[in-house]
């Protein structure tokens, strides 16, 4: 792209914008200025986050299960003991 098609490109969009301002200064201006797609709360990112964790440490648990022969039960006995011992939250 030459200098004179960006210097084109740069004044339209500078039009626009200067456009846009004075639509937005009038009163009862009703312009449809796209805002974006919804912004999630911090604590429904901190939740999906969450969420992720919890789906990875059980498919690796699974895994683990698996590779060293554990039933549900056995693993279960060793968190609770684990809880109650303080050493997982």
């Amino acid at each position: 792209m030459d200098e004179r098609e960006k210097l084109r490109k740069f004044r339209e969009l500078d039009d626009a914008f200067a456009q846009a301002l004075r639509e937005l200064e009038k009163p009862n201006s009703r312009l449809a200025i796209p805002t974006g797609p919804p912004v999630r709360s911090l604590a429904e990112l901190e939740a999906e986050e969450q969420q992720q964790r919890q789906q990875a440490f059980e498919a690796q648990l699974k895994a683990l299960m698996k590779e060293y022969a554990q039933p549900r039960e056995s693993v279960a006995d060793l968190l609770r003991t684990l809880k109650t011992l303080g050493h997982i939250a």
